[in-house]
């Protein structure tokens, strides 16, 4: 594996990759609250015919600058140009909670860019089920995250305690996510401008509603694979519905086992064999 900063709209975007340059690409987006270092474990294993590439989403982790909004629009398209600052090809993107968001947004914006995309545990604002993942009380730190600096005010110098309680509760085993992660995911928004970026995605929610609560331009045929961890609450079927509802027209569902909501660290071999076999079944 490889690190290494590429320039994308006068911003710094940290890469982890792997795999040979000319292979078809495969791109890993992160979520909340992580960094590009929750795919360490499946980078290698995912490697060996494809070029794989996890950068820290802009303004987070070792990426440099800030992104201007949250919205999953404006990320897509730094995540557009980070595709063509890499040279990548016959791209499948990945990602995981908001990093799936912005496969979203990609969906919806440029299609043309993408022989395939997956989006895991996370619901997509605007896309049902949204209103009852919303008016979950459980779901309580959309809507605190959403304030305008009192998080930053709360959480800075606390961030290994605050991620910790998100870690805890939503694995499916809360030693399936190691100390010394721990540490790098905490250390990836120690920084004011890391921790308000990973703010302002809450923030973008509205906005990114509203985006998404519109018919796509075009007719979206791009193949889409949607994955929630075995111990993650609600029905697959319910997010399916609402991504084909929302204009996906070849969207299928699995279920990664031993599982909550952080697949990539509690079952890095199941998620990097079913990525494999996403690659397969897409052709690409």
């Amino acid at each position: 594996m490889r690190t290494r900063a590429v320039e994308v709209e006068g911003l710094t975007i940290a890469i982890r990759e792997a795999g040979p340059f000319d292979a078809p690409g495969l791109l890993l987006l992160h979520g909340w609250p992580q960094s590009s270092y929750a795919f360490e474990a499946v980078i290698d294993r995912l490697a060996e015919n494809q070029r794989v590439v996890a950068p820290d989403l802009p303004g987070v982790g070792d990426s440099q600058g800030a992104p201007g909004t949250g919205e999953k629009t404006d990320l897509a398209r730094l995540i557009k140009g980070l595709i063509g600052a890499c040279g990548l090809r016959q791209v499948i993107v990945a990602g995981h909670d908001v990093g799936g968001q912005i496969v979203f947004a990609l969906l919806r914006d440029m299609p043309e860019e993408l022989s395939g995309a997956v989006i895991m545990d996370v619901v997509i604002p605007g896309v049902a089920p949204w209103q009852e993942v919303i008016r979950n009380p459980h779901i309580w730190h959309f809507a605190f995250h959403a304030i305008p600096a009192l998080p930053e005010i709360l959480v800075s110098g606390h961030e290994r305690a605050y991620f910790d309680f998100f870690f805890d509760v939503l694995s499916k085993e809360k030693s399936a996510i190691p100390a010394e992660a721990r540490d790098i995911y905490a250390k990836a928004y120690s920084r004011p401008e890391s921790l308000k970026a990973g703010f302002d995605w809450y923030r973008a929610f509205a906005a990114d509603a509203k985006t998404n609560s519109a018919p796509p331009r075009t007719p979206i045929t791009v193949p889409v694979l949607y994955l929630r961890g075995s111990a993650e609450t609600g029905d697959i079927a319910d997010y399916l519905d609402g991504l084909r509802s929302a204009g996906l027209s070849r969207v299928e569902g699995d279920i990664i086992p031993d599982s909550g909501h952080f697949a990539a660290d509690e079952n890095p071999t199941a998620l990097a064999a079913r990525l494999l076999r996403f690659r397969e079944e897409v052709g690409a």
